[in-house]
């Protein structure tokens, strides 16, 4: 693995003393509103990190086994007590020096929460929660299925002047075409004074709600102001679609990743998503701000400073994943405030944070805009930065297929590239099948990077797997067609991007053989209507549709037999595209090994001072070739302390390590009971510095678990 040279000394950097406030607690998602997973504590150091030993360990005896159920919650540390969510999405209230829990709020239970609410709901998934008090009141907010939450944090019970008794519907806001659509959202909100601001996850095809910022009053749940991530006439950015109405029709631009937050200046920062639907563009011509975007608002108005567009019409689904890093750098002597983003494409974008001009050269790069789809016109350019280098592989070439594979395996996937487009990470999505790297899931992902405020450094951990997109005309109905017919085709066009042409499942999502011993018709529908987890709800669907996909995956041969009727209601043209996909595909031999040349996963040290790279690893062992530092996939976050250690899960091989923030060299590491596949959080209580973890597992189809865990050095 290519190792680099930083071009300041390490070691002076590293003695700097810290002149920053201390942060020796974490009452905010991701540790702090500048995002930076940064800790002031010590006491766990590079000297004595090996003797961590585990603390305590709690069940919250929820796991959904056969849904593959996960925890991606970053938890809270507040005043001594853990607050955190369970795969089921019950909110826990747990003693942190003991794991004893002090009380359970189950959103889904007759006896806590009022039918209203409870019949909106559905599982989804929730990586952070958040946190307010007033010095009296305190609250905790998250959301399940549509509705944001407010819970009392004392008690574990709704707080029933938030919203309509506790609870607040996403879809509110978000004009008369969304309340039938799918929305939630998986990441924490941010608190600036008495506000909570929102994002929202939506669905990626063309039926998408659009993915509209909100901030809600912390007491009474009500609007208080709203951004249009996709501009209304009159609205700076309108002019960047070249269609009038489509604000009317496209959906997504969502931010789902979370903010980050200058405090001092009012500035939020937003990492806005893809327009929907994210592999075709052609009824979303130009360069579609505010999509792929991040956007500096004012954070007490929603009112628009700058923004950055990372990707003129996207349509490799590259949203930016994560939030900001915000922090101080020192660049040829002079102090400059930041916003550091990380992307899918494997670029780092340095902006200045109060107006967004880039500190490193990024440069519009000519590529290829000619799709060979009917209706697409591509952007001509895509913005690119060399400074910092891109921190994973961007152009695939048979140079990169595994060598660790057997010789008729390498064949196997040499004779399969032979068929596909690969090189740029810019090509056109093709009928043909287009390799794209870094894949669907990063380069960088949800997680994002952690920083250290005092030095300048940037860690990140990285995803390296090639994936192939492949385009396919959208299905035609027949004049006349049976269920059996209509079903196959409506899967096509509803349910194959996710779930593959097969029904065996793609990428992270679930095969559906088999799936009539779990799911009978009513069961299925309901699931259909309300969503689960990773899965959007698809009510905007008529009874009728809905029943012929029914009839084609649960194999239901009395239904298939029957004539199936096509809707009164013709559907809103915008959401009739000519082309759909074949699924979130990577790019694997027959045995399932990755056909890229490792590493999958890094772990990588950057010197955002001058752009240099530190140090670059190895994250995680795949297990297929011991002793090869494969690196694997990875979801979750790294948090760096003062005691110069970066403590990650994230991991497939269930490990949780400790790494030198000098040499990337792993000082500690432990195995869990299941990949943690969430960030830590750091934090000392009663004068002892404890790291707390949830290992969910049930990710890349790995089993899933209920654990939290908390680790501390022995006591003398």
């Amino acid at each position: 693995m290519q190792k680099f040279v930083p071009v300041l000394l390490l070691a002076a950097l590293f003695s700097c003393k810290p002149h920053f406030p201390a942060r020796d607690t974490w009452t905010v998602y991701n540790g702090s509103p500048d995002a930076q997973k940064y800790s002031s504590l010590a006491q766990i150091d590079t000297s004595n990190v090996a003797a961590l030993r585990p603390l305590w360990t709690y069940h919250t005896g929820d796991a959904d086994t056969a849904a593959h159920s996960e925890i991606q919650c970053n938890p809270l540390i507040i005043d001594s007590t853990l607050y955190a969510t369970t795969p089921q999405l019950k909110l826990i209230a747990l003693e942190a020096l003991t794991g004893k829990r002090i009380w359970q709020f189950n959103p889904f239970d007759s006896a806590t929460t009022p039918t209203a609410i409870r019949s909106k709901l559905f599982q989804n998934t929730c990586r952070g929660i958040t946190y307010w008090t007033d010095g009296k009141a305190k609250h905790i907010y998250y959301t399940v299925g549509p509705l944001l939450l407010c819970v009392n944090a004392a008690t574990g019970r709704l707080e029933p002047g938030f919203g309509q008794d506790g609870a607040v519907d996403l879809h509110q806001g978000l004009g008369a075409r969304a309340q039938d659509l799918f929305v939630t959202a998986s990441t924490a909100g941010m608190v600036y004074k008495d506000l909570l601001i929102m994002g929202c996850r939506v669905s990626e095809n063309a039926a998408a709600a659009p993915g509209y910022i909100r901030a809600y009053d912390l007491r009474t749940g009500a609007i208080r102001w709203t951004f249009h991530t996709i501009p209304q006439p009159g609205e700076p950015g309108y002019e960047t679609w070249d269609d009038s109405t489509a604000y009317a029709h496209i959906g997504g631009a969502n931010v789902w990743s979370g903010f980050s937050l200058d405090e001092e200046r009012g500035l939020l920062f937003c990492p806005v998503g893809s327009p929907a639907f994210d592999f075709y563009g052609g009824k979303r011509h130009g360069s579609g701000l505010y999509g792929n975007c991040l956007l500096a608002l004012d954070a007490a108005t929603g009112k628009h400073v700058w923004h950055f567009q990372g990707i003129h019409h996207d349509v490799w689904d590259r949203d930016f994943p994560n939030p900001p890093v915000l922090l101080t750098i020192h660049k040829d002597g002079k102090p400059i405030d930041v916003a550091v983003q990380t992307t899918k494409t494997g670029f780092i974008f340095v902006l200045e944070r109060a107006t967004g001009k880039p500190v490193y050269p990024v440069e519009e790069t000519k590529v290829d805009d000619q799709s060979t789809l009917e209706g697409e016109k591509l952007w001509p350019t895509q913005p690119t930065s060399s400074t910092p280098k891109p921190f994973v592989r961007q152009h695939f070439s048979p140079e990169e297929l595994n060598p660790l594979l057997s010789d008729s395996e390498y064949a196997q996937v040499k004779r399969r590239l032979d068929t596909l487009q690969y090189g740029s990470p810019f090509l056109p999505p093709s009928t043909r099948g287009t390799v794209v790297l870094p894949g669907f899931d990063g380069g960088a992902e949800w997680g994002g990077p952690a920083a250290d405020p005092n030095t300048g450094m940037l860690y990140l951990n990285a995803n390296e797997m090639a994936w192939v997109l492949t385009m396919t005309p959208a299905p035609k109905a027949a004049t006349h067609e049976d269920f059996a017919h209509a079903g196959a085709r409506l899967y096509r066009s509803n349910c194959m991007a996710c779930h593959g042409p097969d029904r065996k499942g793609a990428g992270n999502y679930p095969s559906l053989i088999n799936v009539n011993k779990k799911y009978n018709l009513s069961s299925f529908l309901h699931l259909v209507n309300t969503g689960r987890r990773m899965m959007p709800a698809f009510s905007q669907l008529d009874a009728e549709t809905q029943k012929a996909i029914a009839s084609y995956i649960l194999e239901l041969p009395d239904l298939q037999k029957q004539p199936f009727s096509k809707p009164a209601a013709p559907p809103d043209p915008f959401q009739e595209l000519p082309y759909t996909f074949t699924g979130y595909n990577k790019f694997l031999s027959k045995s399932g090994a990755p056909a890229l040349r490792p590493p999958w996963g890094t772990l990588s040290a950057i010197d955002l001072n001058t752009g240099q790279y530190a140090w670059q690893v190895p994250l995680g062992e795949d297990g297929r070739y011991p002793g090869r530092h494969t690196g694997t996939e990875n979801y979750g976050a790294p948090v760096a302390t003062a005691g110069g250690l970066l403590f990650i899960g994230a991991t497939r091989d269930s490990m949780f390590r400790a790494f030198s923030q000098r040499t990337g060299k792993v000082l500690w590491e432990t195995r869990l009971p299941a990949p943690a596949f969430a960030t830590p959080a750091v934090a000392a209580i009663g004068g002892r510095q404890y790291v707390f973890i949830a290992c969910g597992g049930g990710k890349l189809h790995l089993p899933s678990n209920d654990v939290y865990m908390a680790f501390a050095l022995p006591q003398k």
